[in-house]
């Protein structure tokens, strides 16, 4: 098993996206500083889907693609895996939420 070891750089780059990630509104779920990765975690946003209705009906059905995007996409919850991988390259990745 070879050994990969990871830079100051590396690991200061590796801070600075978990900050913003957190600035973000994410949260810290979990954290290994063994073999650098952290997964993160951001509650979906709520929406109102009575408010919505009443804007839809009242333009006349043009809303409803904004309200179908407000469901499917800001609505979800979020889970980021952001880790360094042995050639100490910084890579990002949507965690399914089973």
């Amino acid at each position: 098993m070879k050994k990969h070891f990871i830079n100051q750089d590396k690991l200061t780059l590796f801070t600075k996206v978990i900050a913003s990630k957190i600035q973000n509104g994410f949260v810290i779920v979990e954290q290994n500083d063994k073999m650098p990765f952290t997964v993160l975690y951001k509650e979906g946003k709520k929406i109102n889907h009575t408010l919505n209705f009443l804007v839809c009906c009242a333009t006349l059905g043009m809303w409803s693609l904004p309200w179908l995007y407000m469901s499917k996409v800001t609505g979800k919850d979020k889970k980021v895996l952001i880790a360094i991988d042995e050639e100490g390259v910084i890579f990002e990745e949507k965690c399914y939420l089973g």
